[in-house]
This record gives structure tokens, C-alpha cells and sequence, in this order.
């Protein structure tokens, strides 16, 4: 196994990048690994090259990204730190690669980012990446992708749609493994001790189904450490901090907390905080994603732990397009493997952050 790293704080050209994007197969069982750092531009992979997907393979016109008009389909609002981060991401891939973005922002709604992606196009763009909202209930918009032969690059969130027939591949994290670094980093964080409450993400989304599940299963050969509360909080900060105080108020024993994404952990330190209790030091606090906010509380001993979720998709989501239109195959699934802030690290790792 090996890695190619990129330059941090930059995007990456495709020249740069090639050969990482190494093939599995096009159905759903092979994938590929990528490494994080501030772009997720490297990768190492397995499987048989005649296995990926290809335009020539599926019937599609190749077609070179310079001068190409690409259409990026964002699910959120980019009020949230991940979000403006992987839109930023894809702006300034394709402007390195001389391609002209046009893209939308569905608000959270499943039926606006379908109506969206219809726009797209309509507009007349030749290739698309969706960051999609939920893992079902974009079929409507890859059908008529496909019906105008305009390749679907899928980031972020995994769809229960088919690889390399509804869409070419999946760009993301591996996030039970995630939910499993989450509570080994509160285990080392507590000692393996203590009461623990849960902030859920929005229900229904893979990304909350699979982070709880790998924290779950990380926990249970771990008796000192009971979780007595799980609520939603729907990756909000807002939420997070109304939802925690609710907690607290309701078992104030409470003595650390698993937030799936920054945003509720952040909003959680506030509650804590206004309960009179410490954060960091009363509560432990790990949480996912790698923001600013959370990595600086981190670094200040009001948090115990972040592991990354790289929102950079912008090089890989580009060169898995410029592969797919040059006839090289393109793995199924193509997995970040992320970075992790400690304690220890906070300080020097914050200029990483988003």
C-alpha cells in the first residue's frame, strides 16, 4: 500500500494527481483509499482495471474538462463550516482546470436539490457532482442525468442508487470507521469511565446511521462507559447547544459527549458551559468533522478530541471526472482516509482545519 500526498493549502492540478485514482471494481464492493490532508488528493486501490467505470464503457461522449461546463448540486446551506469549505473546494478545482461551475444550493430540502439538479441540466452542463442530501430520493434527478448522457460524481454521502449506472463513483469518509476513532478517543479522553450522552445528526441520513453505529460498537467492550441519553440534533449548532442543555437538565451526571459532527459539539460546549460546568475538563467532549471552531477549542482544553472529515473533495471529484471521460476506469467508491486532532496536536494541526 502506498500514498501520494498533496500540498497543503492549495488545489492540486490533475497533472499532478496522475495515476492516484487506482481502479476497483464498478460494482458495489470495490473501492478505493484516499489519504486526507487539506485537498483529498491521494489514493491507493485494488481490483481489476476491466472492472471500472469508463465513458466509453457506458455509452457517454468524451469530452476534456478545460472549457467544460460542470454543474455542482450542494445539499446544505453554506452557513455550516463543512459546507462552505467543499463548495470552496469545487470552485477552485474547476477554475484550475479551466472548467466553468455552475451550482446550487437546495437548502436542506430533498425535492429543491432534485429540482436543482433538473435546472443543471436544462442549463446545459456536461458534468455534474451532487453532494447529496440523503442516501435515497435522487433517483429522479440520476435518470435524467443519464438520459442526457452527463456523468454523476457522487461526494460525501453514500446513495443506495447504483454505481457506474446511475452515477460513475463515490467520493467520502469511511463513517462507521469514524464513529469507532470518536470513542476510542473518549475512552483515552475518560479513562474508560464516566456517563456518556450522544448528539445525533439528522435521522434517516446514512452519515448518522453509520457514525453511531461504529461509536457504538466501539463502546461495547467498554463497561466503565454508559451512555444514558441519545437525541437528535441534526448536525446544528443551534440544536447542539439547545439539545445538550436539555441533557444536562435531565442527568446532570452527564460526564462526556459524542457529537457526530463539530457543529453540535461546538454548540454542546456552550450549554455545558452555561451550566456552569467545564468543558474539556467536566464533560469531555469528541466530536466529527475538523472545523476551526472545534479544533481551536480543542487547543484551548475545552475539548478532547476531533477526528477529521475532509470536505476537500474538489481535486479527486475532478479527476475522477477528467478519468472517467479519458476511458480510465474509475473505482465504485473512492475513501478518505481521515486525520485526526488530538490534544497533543491542536495547535500545530489548526491551520489544517476548515
Amino acid at each position: 500500500m502506498s500514498f501520494v500526498h498533496a500540498p497543503r493549502g492549495r488545489a492540486v492540478p490533475l497533472a499532478a494527481l496522475a495515476g492516484i485514482l487506482l481502479v476497483a471494481g464498478c460494482s458495489g464492493s470495490g473501492s478505493s483509499t484516499a489519504r486526507s490532508t487539506v485537498d483529498a488528493t491521494s489514493a491507493v486501490a485494488s481490483g481489476s482495471a476491466s472492472a471500472g467505470c469508463t465513458a466509453r464503457g457506458q455509452g457517454y461522449p468524451s469530452m476534456a474538462l478545460a472549457g467544460a461546463k460542470v454543474g455542482f448540486s450542494q445539499s446544505e446551506p453554506d452557513t455550516a463550516a463543512f459546507r462552505a469549505a467543499e463548495t470552496q473546494s469545487i470552485m477552485d478545482e474547476a477554475r484550475a482546470q479551466g472548467a466553468t461551475l455552475e451550482h446550487t444550493n437546495a437548502g436542506a430540502v430533498l425535492a429543491q436539490q432534485v429540482a436543482d439538479i433538473r435546472r443543471l441540466l436544462d442549463d446545459g452542463v456536461q458534468l455534474l457532482i451532487v453532494a447529496p442530501l440523503d442516501a435515497t430520493g435522487l433517483q429522479p434527478a440520476f435518470d435524467a442525468a443519464r438520459a442526457k448522457k452527463v456523468p454523476v460524481v457522487t461526494i460525501d454521502r453514500l446513495v443506495t442508487s447504483k454505481a457506474c449506472t446511475d452515477y460513475v463513483t463515490f467520493i467520502g469518509s469511511d463513517f462507521v470507521s469514524q464513529g469507532r476513532r470518536a470513542a476510542q478517543a473518549l475512552i483515552a479522553a475518560t479513562g474508560g469511565k464516566g456517563t456518556v450522552a450522544v448528539l445525533l445528526g439528522s435521522s434517516g441520513n446514512g452519515v448518522t446511521t453509520d457514525r453511531t453505529s461504529g461509536f457504538v460498537a466501539a463502546l461495547q467492550g467498554v463497561p466503565g462507559l454508559t451512555v444514558v441519553t441519545q437525541l437528535t440534533a441534526n448536525f446544528s449548532r443551534d440544536q447542539g447547544r439547545s439539545v445538550m442543555a436539555g441533557m444536562l437538565r435531565a442527568h446532570p451526571g452527564i460526564t462526556a459527549v459524542y457529537a457526530e459532527n463539530d457543529e453540535m459539539g461546538v454548540g454542546a460546549v456552550a450549554a455545558i458551559t452555561a451550566a456552569g460546568r467545564r468543558p474539556g475538563t467536566d464533560v469531555k467532549v469528541v466530536s466529527i468533522d475538523g472545523t476551526h471552531d472545534a479544533v481551536q477549542l480543542l487547543a484551548s482544553g475545552r475539548y478532547n478530541g476531533v477526528i477529521e472529515s475532509n470536505p476537500r473533495f474538489g481535486p479527486l471529484a475532478f479527476r475522477a471526472l477528467a478519468d472517467f471521460e479519458a476511458n480510465r476506469p474509475v473505482a465504485a467508491k473512492i475513501v478518505i482516509q481521515d486525520d485526526e486532532y488530538t490534544p497533543a496536536n491542536a495547535t500545530s494541526m489548526l491551520p489544517n482545519a476548515f
